[in-house]
């Protein structure tokens, strides 16, 4: 008996190695899969930071460019405000404009009929 009991012996231990053997596989093919979707996880999410880098990227450049129009229409507004004239400068053309009072400045055609109503007289 003790061969038969030695072979049976064997023959449990083998089974129980082999039942060990598929559970440790089938955690590694489950551990595998797991890996394998964590891998197709941060693909998509790496591709999604990509893509939306990139829309940022030419966003950015677009208000940089609207930015710089945004400059050079101000600075085109600036100068044309210097050659504007100040009010201090319109005050004193208001002053002269005053004392030369032109209401009662007379036209040509006005001093030609007075030159001849007076030949005339």
């Amino acid at each position: 008996m003790d061969g038969k009991t030695q072979t049976s012996d064997q023959h449990t231990t083998a089974n129980e190695l082999n039942t060990r053997i598929r559970i440790l596989e089938g955690k590694y093919n489950l551990t595998r899969e797991r890996m394998l979707v964590i891998n197709q996880n941060m693909l998509d999410h790496y591709k999604k930071v990509s893509s939306d880098t990139k829309i940022l990227r030419e966003e950015i450049t677009e208000i940089k460019d609207s930015i710089n129009l945004l400059k050079d229409t101000m600075k085109s507004i600036v100068k044309e405000l210097q050659l504007l004239a100040r009010k201090e400068e319109l005050k004193v053309l208001e002053k002269y404009i005053n004392m030369w009072n032109p209401l009662n400045f007379v036209t040509k055609e006005e001093v030609e009929e007075l030159i001849k109503k007076r030949s005339k007289k």
